[in-house]
Parts: structure tokens; sequence; C-alpha cells
């Protein structure tokens, strides 16, 4: 029975994964996930695949009562309001185009001292616009797929998913594209694959570079013709919103 394995957010893009039990999925994805990001001296995101500090930094994002909770790795664990807003932020790095506003809040000053220059924390200006899709999937047969490849094993977190599935053969979730499934109390369309980055080639506990995932990916499944693309894992929309439980099963519908 394919079903949730695990679930993966970061209340800041490029923070620590966290893994709750259950998350409420919305027409835009879980509130809580990449609600935020960071922005340096120029004003621009911070791009996970070329900053691997902010991996070092965990993050809780209470939606309800607009609470922002970091504990850093020397210390301190640090509190403040979510919704204390300041100059707006407008950053078109990457894939992103993204327009937000500076939380003010006492994380200011250990971010910089981390990062060793001036870093700022960005509210997005609505749920779900850090994301390229609200949702995305990897499976264990993926990464175990990939784990033969590389000879070692892989950690999944290393992809950053929402949702990653037990009981699936290797990269079948990328036959599901144009179907409809059932999650707990939601229903998901699958799309298409994931493009990866570099973020993949570090480890999600040191940010450090110690394994080239898109070398070996690209080994065994090639690249996307189009445009060169190393793929690995799919995106989804939500059709339904509704309530997904860690042990929840994937659930084809007709």
């Amino acid at each position: 029975m394919r079903s949730i394995a695990r679930i993966s957010i970061s209340p800041v893009k490029a923070f620590r994964l966290v893994h709750p039990e259950e998350v409420e999925l919305g027409p835009d994805g879980v509130a809580e996930n990449r609600r935020f990001f960071l922005v340096g001296p120029d004003g621009e995101r911070l791009r996970s695949s070329l900053t691997p500090w902010p991996v070092l930094v965990r993050a809780e994002y209470d939606a309800g009562e607009e609470r922002l909770r970091m504990e850093f790795p020397r210390g301190p664990e640090i509190e403040g309001a979510a919704d204390a807003l300041g100059d707006p932020v407008h950053s078109a790095t990457g894939s992103l185009d993204v327009t937000g506003r500076v939380v003010e809040g006492p994380w200011e000053a250990p971010l910089s001292e981390l990062a060793g220059h001036p870093v700022r924390l960005v509210r997005l200006d609505r749920i779900g616009a850090g994301l390229n899709e609200p949702v995305t999937f990897v499976s264990d047969g993926s990464l175990d797929r990939l784990a033969r490849q590389a000879e070692t094993t892989v950690d999944s977190r290393r992809f950053r998913m929402l949702f990653e599935l037990s009981g699936c053969e290797a990269h079948e979730e990328d036959t599901w594209a144009g179907r409809e499934f059932a999650i707990g109390e939601a229903v998901v369309r699958v799309g298409g694959p994931v493009d990866r980055c570099a973020v993949t080639t570090r480890d999600p506990e040191t940010g450090e570079r110690d394994l080239d995932t898109l070398r070996l990916i690209k080994n065994y499944r090639g690249r996307r013709e189009s445009d060169g693309a190393v793929l690995f894992g799919v995106y989804g929309q939500v059709v339904k919103p509704g309530r997904v439980r860690v042990g929840d099963a994937l659930e084809p519908l007709a």
C-alpha cells in the first residue's frame, strides 16, 4: 500500500526541515512551509543552492498565534512576532519572483552573525509564493534506486520534498502525471517532474557538499532533452484541501 512515510516542512526557506505528524494542506500548500525567506545585503533572496549555512538553523512557526521561533546551532533560542512587518522587498533571483515584507525581530543579529554579512528575514505576501508548486512527492523506491547507484544510503531530506511515500516502485511517481489521488482528507493532482539543483549535494545536517547527487541521477536517468534538467520526484497541485497525516494512504481516484 502506498502511504505517507514522512512529512517535511521548513517555515523559513533553506532552514533545517522539521517533520510534523500532520499538516493542513490548503489550496496553496501548507501555510507553515516556506512562509519566510532570507535576503542578503543586496536585498535579493539567498538561494539555498548557493548558501549552505541556513540549514544549521531550525524554526517553528505558529500560524494561528503568528509567532516564529528559531534555534541556532550554538544558541540562542529566540522567539518573536511573525507579523511585525517592515520594509517591502521584491526579489527575482533564481526561478522565483517573490514579494514580501521584512519581519522585524530578534533574529536579524544572530542570522547576520552566522552568515558573516547582513541578513534580513522576509515574510512572503501570500502563502505558497515561495514554492514552484504547492505539493511535492518522492518515493522510497526512487530513493532506494539512487542509493544503489551511489552505493551508500541517501538521506531523503536532501530533496526537501513535502511528502515522502512508502510502498512504491522506483520512480513510479513519474508515471502519475495528470492523475488524482486522495491522501487523508485532501485530493491532489500529480504534475511533472522536479528539476533538481545543487542543494541536493549537501548534507542536510551540516550543509557541506558530500554527495554528487546530480551526477549520480544523470548517470542512470539522463537529462531532460528540452533543457538538460536533472529530474527527481514530482510536483502536485491541490484539488481539495484537507488534513494529511503520516500513515495516510495514497489512493488513486477514477
